[in-house]
């Protein structure tokens, strides 16, 4: 019984090793993908990037308190494009007096991952659709680490002008964008967000919680899962935290794997 026990435990360290091989073999995989040549290293200093909120109560920040409506959208497709023509030429907010174009989003209109970020940038800008510049690269290669490609998801922003010299999003643009950003978000009905960088996890969520203590952790919005996690550009700057975004891609995949079994 005793050698018995020995084998099964010996068979189970053989399990746990593999597992292990794979998982790492999984995460050099996607390190090569995004442009890493060398293991990042946690840097020693403090990261304060984000440090621009206070502790509040989970109960507030697990569950958004904005219901959807009960009533069924049209098309998918058709809703978004009465979103988009609502929209209009957009005089909302002073972004429309600084702006080029107006990033609405692009993809699946029935995806099952919906991407939500910060704000355009000059390239976006420039071209009309959301991440399409350094930032925009990585999050495509981000995305094929877990094998989704962009056009399999729909991706937008919090709000649809760039801000001048891409300052941060101030709140009164950040409330002229958000109904029709909510009005995306009933129209596609993805079963997962990522939500992008501080502003994108602190409007879905309505928190002043900052990314660092928002990520790796799962939330409500309406019934569908937000994971929140890094902004691509802020990687570009401090590539150790890709590791970080690795686990909570992780996540996401398995939450997507999860629905469709």
């Amino acid at each position: 019984m005793k050698e018995d026990r020995g084998d099964q435990g010996e068979n189970e360290m053989n399990s746990n090793g593999h597992s292990i091989r794979a998982d790492l073999k999984a995460y050099l995989n996607y390190l090569k993908s995004i442009g890493m040549t060398e293991l990042p290293f946690p840097l020693k200093q403090r990261d304060t990037h984000y440090e621009t909120g206070h502790p509040i109560s989970s109960q507030r920040i697990h569950e958004s308190p904005l219901p959807y409506p009960s009533s069924t959208p049209p098309l998918e497709y058709e809703r978004l494009q009465e979103i988009r023509k609502e929209l209009g030429n957009c005089q909302r907010c002073k972004l429309s007096q600084t702006r080029r174009t107006i990033v609405f989003g692009e993809g699946n209109e029935q995806a099952q991952l919906m991407i939500i970020g910060e704000g355009p940038g000059f390239d976006e800008d420039v071209q009309g659709r959301p991440f399409v510049g350094k930032a925009g690269q990585l999050l495509t290669r981000i995305l094929q680490s877990i094998h989704l490609q962009r056009e399999m998801v729909y991706i937008t922003n919090i709000i649809k002008c760039r801000p001048p010299q891409n300052r941060n999003p101030q709140p009164d643009e950040i409330e002229a964008c958000y109904p029709f950003l909510r009005k995306q978000i009933e129209a596609i009905r993805p079963k997962v967000i990522c939500a992008l960088g501080t502003f994108a996890a602190q409007t879905l969520l309505r928190t002043d919680a900052k990314i660092t203590s928002l990520r790796g952790k799962v939330y409500l919005f309406s019934n569908i899962r937000v994971f929140p996690t890094y902004h691509p550009a802020y990687l570009l700057r401090n590539p150790d935290k890709k590791r970080e975004v690795w686990e909570d891609m992780k996540q996401i995949a398995r939450a997507l794997a999860d629905d469709e079994g």
